[in-house]
């Protein structure tokens, strides 16, 4: 479900595979020609991402994720779901089973508001503003942490975050070699197989690590396949003040697609039924198109150098190129001819033909900060520039009824660039031992050029000014309030220019929180109010490639209070709650019919549940196995802004079972780790996820039953 248009090529994809080999051959020749330097050496990773992180000194809410806590529940599900029990978040899947294609929302938010980068270089796509996790299959298996900053957050690189920001940072070096070989299986016929190696800190200064992962799964609804393969590579050379990293990540998918959704009447009767692909053939029999499929592939590199010029100083540079290049294909009845470019043999005017539409894009820039901190001060200056050109193109590659035009010629060809330039200054300030003064000022520059048939010629430019202001206060050693305000700034993407008129949107942030630690307890309460003026919500439909509709409304709000919380009862047992309450509204909604418009006022914004709940309740009866019960509630939502009662999701409550045992042994291996996660293992009933075209067409997303996963991990 990716955005298929079209686009010219500034840059030829050759130069640009040469500037990146370009860059992985000086990092070669910096590593091999260093002399052996015996001084230890800092863990540097962490300060690849500090310019777009924050700490418990920093007004934010926010909620870090890391390798250990991910490890038990990595099993083939993608990030959304691994993500799922988190302050106010809601995953969803289109198979049903959180494999293939994924996304969350926050706060009520969209995957297309969430700002996600890795090691701080943007990921989501320049156009659809969508983050596409079916490319980067498995990649959990390659994480270090990730951390989830919910509202505007701070400064950080790519498409503006709206209702949160995700900072993913990647495997850290190792200083010993290792080896691991992970395989599971489960439900549905799922399958992953990962295998990874490091070589250690070889000279004491070079390390070459890496994956190969490749997963498969039937998916919980009728076809809705997946084939996914994946790699990430990366070399490292460490110093006494330098780090430099050059890594290459990426993965090639093709997913039976399963974005149509069911209508209610086949809800009911058969949950787990899929439109995708149906046709009538020449006998009047119903069939399935075999090759309904979305195929994919997506290649990162990246080029990362930090160097720390003494015990204040330190600066990041970064390089990277994404490569995408892809199609989805239908099977479609009744096609128009002349849609197509299609010259007739005969009299008919319309055919059956099978179609494939184009992405053929190439995602390239920098990103680079400088930090200067001592104990009282802390200042990051820093900024990136990142370029986006994209050709969309489709073509007919069978017929039923002959035609005079050569089947593969393109029947449209569109074009796209973006260009996204922003440079931006934090500053923490510790006055005394009690209050810390947070600013963080960003100025971000946005051109976007397209030409298609939906969007007409686009050619627009955005400067947005985005500041950023907040108090921490340490009350004592256990104790800390913060109060913040922030700006946001966001241009629409290519969807919204497809509805026709449309603005950029504006949120300003204010959030109140409450943090409390001991070495036993942690609770954390944030209150927050996010004011829009334009926002763009979902409409609840979907357009005709399965990319969510919005729509500008004039004043909107989100009000809300976050709590999460981590108790240690005893050496065996902890328990972690959290939950958000909310108010949606959209303060003055005017519904455009098409036979005119209606204000609605007030009415509750579309795909945003009042409470969100989630707990994990851990058990330890042995040093080595761990047990975990989870469970999410989500409250009731709208599938549109009329709240006309028609479309409606349901509220859900789910709960999955998690255990894990590790063993040591004296040889071989270092570890070997069982793992077994039953996902709603109650068997609830429930969906996640919908979409509504008005006048009673609503079309639902089913999630599976009870479904399980189990591995083995054997790491030496």
């Amino acid at each position: 479900m990716k955005t298929f248009f079209s686009s010219r090529k500034g840059i030829k994809a050759q130069s640009l595979r040469f500037l990146m080999s370009l860059f992985f051959s000086l990092f070669s020749f910096l590593s091999f020609s260093q002399v052996k330097d015996t001084t230890k050496v800092n863990q540097l990773d962490e300060v690849l991402v500090s310019a777009v992180r924050v700490t418990t000194k920093t007004p934010v809410s926010f909620s870090n994720l890391d390798k250990k806590e991910i490890a038990p529940r990595n099993l083939g599900q993608d990030i959304p779901a691994l993500m799922n029990y988190l302050p106010s978040v809601v995953s969803t899947s289109y198979a049903g089973n959180g494999i293939g294609y994924a996304g969350i929302r926050v706060r009520g938010s969209d995957a297309t508001r969430v700002n996600i980068t890795v090691n701080g270089i943007p990921y989501n796509d320049s156009e659809s503003h969508g983050t596409f996790w079916v490319n980067m299959p498995d990649f959990a298996s390659s994480v270090e942490n990730m951390q989830l900053q919910r509202g505007v957050g701070t400064s950080t690189n790519g498409s503006g975050a709206f209702g949160a920001s995700l900072n993913l940072l990647t495997d850290a070096y190792s200083k010993k070699s290792s080896g691991e070989i992970a395989n599971s299986f489960g439900s549905f016929n799922t399958r992953k197989h990962t295998v990874k190696f490091s070589s250690g800190l070889m000279n004491d200064h070079f390390e070459l690590a890496g994956r190969l992962s490749a997963l498969k799964s039937d998916g919980y609804v009728d076809r809705a396949s997946s084939d996914l393969k994946s790699y990430f590579l990366q070399g490292t050379y460490v110093g006494k003040t330098t780090l430099i990293k050059a890594l290459a990540f990426g993965g090639t998918e093709e997913t039976y697609q399963a974005w149509n959704g069911i209508d209610g009447a086949t809800l009911a009767s058969d949950r787990t039924f899929n439109f995708g692909g149906i046709y009538t053939d020449e006998s009047g029999n119903t069939r399935f198109y075999d090759n309904e499929t979305d195929n994919y592939q997506q290649d990162h590199y990246q080029l990362h150098w930090n160097e720390k010029f003494s015990s204040n100083w330190n600066t990041n540079l970064a390089f990277h190129y994404t490569k995408g290049k892809g199609y989805y294909e239908n099977y479609k009845e009744d096609a128009d001819f002349g849609d197509y470019g299609l010259n007739p043999v005969g009299s008919e005017v319309t055919t059956d033909l099978v179609r494939q539409k184009w992405l053929d894009n190439d995602f390239y820039g920098t990103t680079f900060s400088a930090n200067y901190k001592n104990e009282a001060l802390d200042v990051i200056l820093g900024g990136g520039w990142n370029k986006y050109e994209g050709d969309h193109f489709g073509k007919v590659i069978w017929a039923r009824f002959a035609s005079q035009s050569e089947l593969g010629d393109r029947y449209y060809e569109d074009f796209a660039s973006k260009t996204d330039g922003n440079v931006f200054a934090k500053i923490n300030y510790q006055i005394g031992n009690f209050v810390n003064v947070y600013v963080d000022a960003q100025y971000r520059n946005v051109h976007y050029k397209a030409n298609s048939a939906e969007t007409g010629l686009v050619n627009d430019n955005f400067n947005f000014f985005n500041p950023k202001a907040g108090l921490n206060f340490t009350l004592n050693n256990k104790n800390a309030v913060y109060v913040s305000y922030a700006r946001a700034n966001r241009e629409p993407n290519r969807t919204d220019y497809e509805g026709g008129n449309v603005k950029p949107e504006r949120m300003d942030d204010f959030e109140l929180g409450w943090r409390f630690l001991t070495p036993k307890t942690q609770i954390n309460i944030n209150g927050y109010y996010m004011k829009y003026k334009d926002q763009l919500v979902l409409t609840g439909e979907l357009d005709d490639v399965g990319n969510p509709v919005r729509t500008n409304v004039g004043e909107s709000y989100r009000l809300g209070l976050e709590v999460d919380a981590s108790f240690q009862l005893d050496k065996k047992w902890a328990i972690r709650p959290n939950f958000t309450l909310s108010d949606n509204k959209n303060i003055d909604f005017v519904l455009d019919s098409g036979n005119g418009t209606a204000n609605l006022e007030n009415t509750n914004i579309a795909f945003s549940p009042k409470l969100i709940a989630a707990n994990s309740l851990l058990f330890s009866p042995l040093a080595n196995l761990q047990l975990n019960l989870l469970s999410k509630f989500v409250g009731s939502q709208y599938l549109n802004n009329m709240n006309d009662g028609q479309g409606k999701l349901n509220d859900y409550f789910v709960n999955d079972f998690n255990a894990t045992y590790t063993i040591f042994p004296k040889s071989v291996f270092k570890s070997i780790t069982i793992s077994v996660l039953a996902n709603n293992f109650a068997n609830k009933h429930y969906v996640s996820d919908g979409a509504d075209y008005g006048g009673g067409y609503v079309y639902y997303y089913p999630q599976a039953g009870a479904n399980f996963l189990a591995g083995l991990n054997l790491k030496f």
